[in-house]
């Protein structure tokens, strides 16, 4: 019987993620109560910093793509540059979940931070609609039950709210990629470009693929599990959502549609503009109303999909560029922004909202001044990564020839300074309660200040990591 050929290198980073959460579930049965937080902690950050490690390596040895398991996957740069942020925002993850949950299930959660990210890795490389769809399903699960593992009221109806939603937008992605396979008899994506002929069910089957996608990227109109889940969530979980999940969404599909679908650009390419007008629009629209800080954090959540959609709109190498470039910052941004956020949910002893916030910036200055270069990283301001992320995507939008794009998100930008700069004003122009005593932080101190370097060396180091961007996107067949 012949086997197909395994790369075993190009899994590393999937493998080491499963070790830890295997070494953490094993400590929730075998170590002493009094051990398992601090033992699974130590394995899952171990185990991050490695499938960091590992990913950073197939990248560099990864100069020609390859098949990985009999080509269900892709080994390429694109497929090892979204496998490093995931890990990455997923060691950031864990240094703010050191406290989390307060429940003795602390063995579960820190294995089920790894396996979600495992299958998020897993699905960045996935290159047939068998394995998107189980790499769909794979960190999926994960996420619905890290959502209620606290056993709050509020988890529990994230937990549910999310399940409900992420399984219907699964279930369209199936049926899409049913039709398909059914119109070309192909479940390869490389075979599905050569073979697709354009027909009305290849192109009904792509749009419901686009539909599932966007539920996974928080993208408006399928935004709408995003505010809520992320507000009833246990803090830590939100913020390692916010950046992973959205980070191999996007990158899925531009995989997806550029490997499988070029027939069919003139009709993605407007899909996805459209979708990029409506997350810019109802994000930010939103958020301008919203008082507690996660559920504001999530409509800039779904606004901030629609600036990443934008350069996928372009559909170039130079959006392919920018779109990678941009989820670097971001992904540090919405971990450091959360970080701070889970802080002060501690030390006040109840969710955060915009008069929660008043006098942080004066009570607790690390803290309150990275929440302010986080606000203006979001914003898309100069000295962060934010500025130079928003002006690659609309660099991409405006040589693709789509200056009403550029048009609409500048106009999304200013509109998003008034619900940023009220969080700056909060920490530093408002008396509220004082905070008291503030617990022993130092895990997500570390993970703030990690956060912090990456949103403004981002902008000092821009080069590298465009040059990084560069040679990932050269791997996709644009």
């Amino acid at each position: 019987m012949t086997t197909p050929q395994i790369d075993w290198f190009a899994l590393s980073p999937i493998l080491a993620l499963l070790s830890s959460g295997s070494l953490a579930l094993l400590g929730a049965v075998l170590v002493p109560a009094g051990w398992r937080r601090p033992f699974a902690f130590g394995v899952t950050g171990i185990g991050f910093a490695t499938a960091f490690g590992f990913a950073a390596a197939v990248f560099r040895e990864s100069e020609q793509a390859g098949g990985i398991v009999a080509d269900a996957m892709r080994r390429d740069r694109w497929y090892a540059l979204a496998a490093v942020i995931v890990c990455g925002a997923g060691f950031l993850a864990t240094l703010v979940s050191w406290r989390e949950p307060e429940s003795e299930h602390v063995g579960e959660y820190y294995a089920l931070l790894s396996v979600a990210a495992a299958g998020m890795v897993f699905l960045a490389g996935a290159s047939n609609l068998m394995t998107i769809f189980l790499g769909l399903e794979w960190f999926s699960i994960a996420l619905y039950i890290l959502c209620a593992v606290g056993g709050a009221a509020a988890g529990l109806e994230a937990g549910l709210k999310y399940l409900i939603i992420g399984s219907f937008g699964s279930a369209i992605l199936l049926f899409g990629s049913a039709l398909v396979y059914g119109a070309t008899g192909e479940l390869q994506l490389e075979a599905i470009g050569a073979t697709a002929a354009g027909d009305r069910l290849t192109v009904a089957g792509l749009a419901l693929i686009l539909v599932g996608l966007g539920f996974k990227a928080s993208a408006a109109p399928f935004h709408m599990w995003t505010p809520d889940v992320y507000q009833g969530a246990p803090t830590p979980v939100t913020a390692f959502m916010s950046a992973a999940t959205k980070t191999v969404a996007l990158v899925l599909a531009y995989r997806v549609l550029v490997t499988a679908f070029p027939q069919e650009e003139g009709f993605w390419t407007a899909t996805i503009a459209a979708l990029a007008v409506a997350s810019l629009a109802i994000g930010n629209l939103a958020a301008l109303v919203q008082r507690d800080v996660k559920r504001l954090l999530a409509y800039s959540s779904v606004s901030h999909a629609g600036f990443m959609l934008i350069p996928l709109a372009a559909a170039s190498p130079l959006g392919g560029r920018a779109l990678l470039f941009y989820l670097i910052p971001y992904s540090a941004m919405s971990i450091g922004a959360f970080a701070v956020v889970a802080a002060r949910e501690r030390e006040l002893g109840r969710p955060v909202d915009l008069d929660g916030l008043a006098g942080m910036g004066w009570e607790r200055p690390f803290l309150g001044v990275a929440l302010w270069v986080f606000m203006l990283g979001f914003a898309g301001l100069p000295l962060t990564g934010g500025f130079v992320g928003k002006l690659y995507a609309f660099s991409a939008a405006y040589d693709a020839g789509m200056l009403w794009l550029v048009i609409v998100g500048v106009v999304a930008t200013a509109v998003s300074l008034y619900y940023y700069l009220g969080v700056v004003r909060a920490l530093y122009m408002r008396v509220g309660p004082a905070g008291g005593s503030s617990p022993r932080e130092p895990m997500v101190h570390a993970a703030v200040a990690g956060a912090l370097a990456v949103t403004v060396g981002s902008f000092f180091g821009v080069q590298p990591l465009i040059e990084l961007a560069r040679d990932a996107a050269a791997t996709l067949p644009f």
